[in-house]
């Protein structure tokens, strides 16, 4: 049985949740390229199998989105090596 002084913490003051810091949720963000490039070229996938301007175009930016992306990575490993930028 409870006694009165938790029944208080539960109905008017604060409720302390223990967070086990080993159970951390890890939330895992699909990201779909070429989609973004098509939406940013304004070409759908009709366009890209029957025109190859469209193809070389789409597959133009497709590349630069992965360089920046492997550029990005590489900065963000370098922080995590040297934190103090020496």
């Amino acid at each position: 049985m409870q006694a009165m002084s938790d029944l208080g913490t539960l109905v008017g003051g604060r409720v302390r949740l223990d967070i086990d810091t080993d159970a951390r949720v890890e939330f895992v963000l699909i990201q779909r390229p070429l989609a973004r490039v098509l939406a940013f070229t304004g070409r759908s996938i009709d366009d890209i199998v029957n025109d190859p301007i469209a193809k070389n175009e789409v597959l133009g930016y497709f590349k630069l989105h992965k360089q920046i992306v492997r550029s990005s990575e590489i900065v963000e490993l370098e922080q995590q090596w040297n934190p103090l930028g020496s």
